[in-house]
């Protein structure tokens, strides 16, 4: 089970008493917002995208935060496309509502959105439907081992429309 990957991660790195279970799921951004007694821009989810190399790319943003789709191309160079349901687990090494930027497998890479800055704290999945952890931006960017910080979410600006 892939929490128990995600504690042993944490645990080489100091941080196993960090990681917290509910009693309940998790699994949305909704659903982990109430959890957390958090308002749900603050739940750093982590998307899965299906690479041209067939391999997949990780991105955490804000719970608020909706891809840009022109925005992802150009980053990226390559379409936005979510893995299928049926991909998620093997080939993030986790299961759909409990994926996450730790313990994943050799080669997946995770970014961060521009979006996670404007928090001092944020609160992504630790491998299953009712966990978390509370981390700062350099936390996060330091225990996920990302790959950079990308802008290619939109909506979550108060200026901005979606």
């Amino acid at each position: 089970m892939s929490i128990e990957a995600v504690r042993a991660y944490m645990k080489e790195r100091g941080r196993e008493q960090d990681v917290l279970e509910f009693p309940v799921s998790s699994a949305t951004v909704e659903l982990a917002a109430q959890a957390l007694n958090t308002q749900p821009a603050r739940i750093a989810k982590t998307l899965s995208f299906k690479t041209p190399e067939e391999g997949c790319l990780l991105l955490v943003a804000a719970g608020d935060g909706k891809i840009d789709n022109r925005k992802f191309r150009e980053t990226f160079g390559f379409k936005a496309k979510m893995l299928s349901f049926d991909e998620v687990e093997p080939m993030t090494g986790h299961g759909v509502g409990g994926v996450c930027p730790f313990a994943n497998p050799e080669g997946v890479q995770v970014y961060l959105d521009e979006s996670l800055r404007r928090f001092e704290t944020v609160y992504p999945a630790c491998g299953s439907g009712n966990s978390a952890i509370k981390l700062t931006c350099e936390e996060l960017e330091n225990l996920s081992n990302a790959a950079g910080w990308v802008d290619v979410c939109k909506g979550w600006q108060p200026d901005e429309s979606v």
